[in-house]
């Protein structure tokens, strides 16, 4: 394992499948300073990941502009989405990895609305601010096969670690302990 990343268990447990692992990259990561070449070293202790970038502060500015107007939930929700493709262009960009558009690709950077229209999974997910690009990472680590990897600025609040614990703690999403119920195993990483 990368010197520059702490790692823990969430859950143990076998995948279901041989392949890499699916690993979430919280957006708040893409504002640290030396961001490319820490989750380049993140990535390398894992093979064949299939990444999942989180929204970040695109994201933020939509909750923002949320709370001042209350548009449709349904078009914030999708909004969301779609602002998460920028951040998976940026990672992808900066680490030469390739985007991941369908259900197909082995590896790669996860194109979120693409991916989850293909797979058909977008429409199973609840509509809201509960729902983020944790519940998505576990939606596509259930969907593949793989073992999760939640990579975040900060490592988990350190009591219990039961699912509903870190929903509780604000540390994943409200619905992330329903989206992850079949997802093994699950680990935590951040930076050291």
């Amino acid at each position: 394992m990368s010197e520059a990343w702490r790692y823990g268990d969430i859950r143990r447990g076998p995948t279901a499948g041989t392949e890499g692992s699916v690993v979430k990259i919280g957006g708040s990561l893409l504002v640290r300073p030396g961001w490319p070449e820490s989750i380049a070293n993140l990535l390398a202790d894992f093979r064949a990941p299939l990444v999942v970038v989180g929204g970040g502060g695109v994201v933020e500015g939509l909750r923002t502009i949320d709370a001042a107007s209350h548009p449709p939930a349904a078009l914030m929700h999708e909004l969301a989405i779609d602002a998460m493709t920028l951040s998976a262009r940026i990672v992808a960009a900066m680490l030469s990895l390739p985007l991941a558009t369908t259900c197909a690709a082995a590896s790669g950077v996860i194109v979120a609305p693409a991916w989850l229209r293909d797979r058909g999974i977008g429409q199973q997910l609840p509509t809201g601010w509960h729902v983020t690009s944790d519940s998505i990472a576990a939606a596509v680590a259930e969907a593949t096969g793989r073992g999760l990897v939640l990579a975040k600025s900060v490592p988990p609040p350190n009591h219990g670690w039961s699912l509903e614990a870190l929903a509780t703690a604000g540390w994943v999403d409200a619905h992330f302990p329903r989206a992850a119920e079949a997802v093994t195993p699950i680990r935590w990483a951040a930076p050291a």
